[in-house]
This record gives C-alpha cells, sequence and structure tokens, in this order.
C-alpha cells in the first residue's frame, strides 16, 4: 500500500514549532537580568505636600471663667443676751450703723439698783480686807482670815462684773459697721435669751465664691486680679483671697473665694455673678481649633514640620479657646505649623512644605486678640 506524504499545512506547523523551541533555547539571554532596571527620571515617587505656616510664640495672658455668688463679707444674726421688754428700738430695717452703734433698749428693771448694791458689798469687804492686812502686819490676823477676806473681795468683784455685763446687755450695739437687714423686735416684745432681734450685713466689700476644676486650680494664687461681672453687664474688679486645698467629694472642684470692694454699697449681695481670673502672662501659640488633633496616647496637639521637612508632633495644653481660634502652650517658640494636609500624613513622615499664601499670611498677622476663656466646671 503506497505511504501518504504530509500535507502542506502540516509540515509548515512542524516547521514553526521546531523554529520557536529553537528561539526559547538560545534566545538573547542578556535580556533577562536579575536586577531591576532603573526607574525612569520622568516617574520617580512623589513626596505627599502640605501647607505651612510659620509661627511665633507670642505673650498671652489668658484667664479662667467661672460662674459664682457675690456674697456679703460679713453678716450675722444678732440674739438677745438678757431677757427683757424692748422698750425702744434705736434703728429701722435699711440703716446703716456704725461699730458699736445701739440697735435696742431693753428695760433694765432693777438691774440698776442691784449694781449699786454690789458696789457697795465691794467696797465694804475691800476696806475690811486693807484693814485685815494692816492687823496681819503685826500677827494679829491669822493667814487663814486673811485669805477668806480675799475670797470674799473676789466673789464681789465678780458679782459686780456679771450685773454690769447684764446692764450693758440691756443697749446691744452693733458688733461691725453695716447695713439693717432685718429687725424682728417691736416696742412692748419681751424678748428671751437666745431670740434673734435683727439680721446684720457687711456689704461694704463683698466676696464672690465660685468652684474650678482641677486643671484650672493649679494655675491660680492668692493676688490674682479677678473681673466680676454682673447680669447687668457692670463689672467690678477684685483679687483671690482663698482657695480650697481640699476638692469637694461630689464634684472634685475647689471652692475659690474672691475679695470684691464695694464703696458705693450696691445691693448686689446674693446675685450671680461671672468671675474672670487673670492668669500670669506666658508664651503661647494662637491656631484654629481645626488644627487640634490628638496623638495615640490620647494627648492633644498639633502637627508641624522640623529642619528636614519631616512631620513632627507637639502636644500642646489648652490656654484658652473659641470657636475662631485657640491659645497652645508646649510648642517651640518659631514653629512651621502644618495649616493644611495634615491630616494624610503622620508623623515621621517626609513631606514637601509649599509655604501658605500671602493673604493668609497676613490674616495671621493681624489676627491678635485674645480668644474667649475657657469656662470652669
Amino acid at each position: 500500500m503506497p505511504s501518504r506524504v504530509p500535507s502542506r499545512s502540516v509540515l509548515l506547523a512542524v516547521v514553526l514549532t521546531v523554529l520557536l523551541l529553537l528561539w526559547l533555547l538560545l534566545g538573547d539571554r542578556q535580556t533577562f537580568r536579575a536586577d531591576a532596571p532603573e526607574a525612569q527620571a520622568g516617574r520617580e515617587a512623589t513626596l505627599p505636600r502640605v501647607e505651612v505656616v510659620v509661627r511665633h510664640a507670642q505673650p498671652h495672658a489668658a484667664s479662667i471663667r467661672a460662674q459664682g455668688q457675690l456674697l456679703p463679707w460679713r453678716e450675722v444674726e444678732l440674739r438677745a443676751r438678757v431677757a427683757g421688754q424692748v422698750q425702744r428700738r434705736r434703728v429701722e430695717e435699711g440703716d446703716r450703723v456704725a461699730s458699736g452703734a445701739v440697735l435696742l433698749e431693753i428695760d433694765r428693771e432693777d438691774l440698776p439698783a442691784q449694781l449699786a448694791r454690789s458696789e457697795a458689798e465691794l467696797a465694804a469687804r475691800q476696806a475690811e480686807l486693807d484693814g485685815a492686812e494692816k492687823l496681819h502686819g503685826r500677827q494679829l490676823v491669822s493667814a487663814n482670815e486673811l485669805l477668806r477676806l480675799k475670797a470674799s473681795v473676789a466673789e464681789a468683784q465678780a458679782d459686780e462684773a456679771t450685773l454690769r455685763q447684764r446692764l450693758a446687755h440691756t443697749r446691744p450695739v452693733a458688733p461691725f459697721a453695716g447695713v439693717i437687714n432685718r429687725i424682728d423686735a417691736e416696742p412692748g416684745d419681751f424678748l428671751q435669751v437666745g431670740d434673734n432681734y435683727t439680721h446684720l450685713v457687711d456689704d461694704a466689700t463683698l466676696r464672690a465664691s465660685a468652684w474650678v476644676g482641677q486643671r484650672e486650680v493649679l494655675q491660680l494664687a492668692v493676688g490674682q486680679a479677678v473681673q466680676v461681672t454682673l447680669l447687668d453687664g457692670s463689672e467690678m474688679t477684685g483679687e483671690v483671697n482663698f482657695i480650697a486645698s481640699r476638692a469637694d467629694e461630689n464634684t472634685r472642684s475647689y471652692r475659690v473665694e474672691v475679695t470684691v470692694p464695694n464703696p458705693e454699697h450696691r445691693r448686689i449681695a446674693g446675685a450671680s455673678a461671672t468671675l474672670d481670673i487673670a492668669l500670669p502672662a506666658q508664651p503661647a501659640h494662637r491656631v484654629s481649633p481645626a488644627l487640634l488633633v490628638l496623638d495615640d496616647a490620647g494627648r492633644m496637639g498639633v502637627k508641624y514640620l522640623d529642619d528636614d521637612d519631616q512631620v513632627q508632633f507637639g502636644a500642646v495644653r489648652l490656654l484658652s479657646a473659641s470657636s475662631s481660634a485657640a491659645w497652645v502652650a508646649g510648642l517651640p517658640e518659631t514653629l512651621r505649623l502644618i495649616s493644611l494636609g495634615g491630616g494624610f500624613v503622620e508623623p515621621g513622615a517626609k513631606v514637601e512644605a509649599v509655604p501658605a499664601q500671602e493673604d493668609a499670611q497676613a490674616d495671621v498677622r493681624k489676627d491678635t486678640a485674645p480668644a474667649t476663656e475657657t469656662e470652669a466646671p
């Protein structure tokens, strides 16, 4: 049986297959390299870009704001120290009295007569003692008798002092200068010992009492100036005179008292007031509140660039803040602050710094008004 010659298409396929195998086995080996080729200059990786603005620390006098209440410097409920009937009222409600001014007249009854008898008894016993002392010098009176006479004189002196004190209590006086805020005794009323008869208020000086938080109290000191703002917008000045050494158990805040002179005797005792306690000036930076961030440890701070254009995180201490600006301390005196793009870079990253626009820089220089104080709890 005669053999069949393969078709031309089959022969062509075999030839192409053989040529492909030879090309794979004997091809240009120099085209295969162990190392990657160098990247082309035009395709180099680009650094992230951030906008920076140069800031310089400025002296900033912050203040602590707290809500408080104005109280009289002194006030007292006066009580009767002797029983008796009110004969006359020397003062009326609203009267201003000086220290030592008589407020009431209480019936003395027979106290003057008792005092006169006590004085006579004292004089007699004193004369008896004087004579006994002369005789004792000549050994005519015993030492025991002399001691008995001395005790008798001391007893008479005590009785006289008691009567004089009771007599003085029938004319009660103001313990300090102030205003009669209330009087409860009328002529004819009978007062028992301990009965209230008037309320005396010293409003020449007021004390403003407020509470501040644990962070703010560390910045306070006795003698710091305070601006007191009343509900009607009027202002008064004072200074810190007391800071509690222990926090309240419930609120964990500290009581602060401020001395507020009131020479005009304004009737504002018991009113609410806002206290702005001035703190010493210290170097600080003014930044936008939007630039404040928290790190992994929960510390508040800002992102800035060092001299090598690497991102750094600077922890800050907030001095005061408002919706438009915040004053912070704890940063370098001169700062290249990241004003745009900080949210896309992390500390330690290398970046390309782009200066902020000139108009933005000008706005920063002009905007130097202090921020509104942070309120204490």
